[in-house]
């Protein structure tokens, strides 16, 4: 079952994402929010989470990994709904993200393919677009866009 990544789950949360192959820059900032699920053992077997920008408008999908042993049993897209669902909740009405190897999966969510120049406009302090600048892979990244679901906000 997902919980929210606290303090503690950092330095397992981040080992699990370097395995993926996956960022792990910022986890621990304000405006990343994680989730993550754990084994009986206590291992971290899958992640999902986004970056809100600070407009509120656009949010950055990241950490969206499953150990191997669960691929294709659409764990994956499990997370990535729930990471977009999340992100529709907290305000954004843009979905965003960098992805070089997973187009296919992004593409059956409704992503489609758009520059890293749109995404870097989009969301400029996202920290990994600030990390990707600063090293020059975001010209090397692949980006991906997708609206999101307007959700009725009511005041209380």
């Amino acid at each position: 079952m997902l919980h929210p990544a606290t303090p503690d789950d950092l330095d397992d949360l981040a080992a699990f994402l370097r395995a993926a192959d996956l960022t792990v820059a910022a986890l621990a900032e304000p405006a990343v929010r994680l989730w993550l699920d754990r084994d009986d053992a206590g291992a971290v077997r899958a992640s999902t989470g986004f970056e809100l920008g600070t407009d509120g408008e656009h949010a950055l999908v990241r950490s969206v990994a499953v150990r191997p042993d669960l691929r294709g049993t659409g764990s994956g897209l499990r997370l990535a709904r729930f990471a977009l669902d999340r992100a529709a909740d907290a305000g954004a009405r843009q979905a965003w993200l960098f992805s070089r190897r997973s187009g296919g999966f992004w593409q059956r969510l409704g992503f489609e393919r758009t520059t890293t120049d749109a995404l870097a406009a989009a969301l400029p302090d996202a920290h990994q677009v600030l990390l990707f600048r600063s090293t020059g892979q975001l010209d090397r990244e692949t980006a991906w866009h997708r609206p999101l679901p307007v959700r009725a906000r009511f005041a209380a």
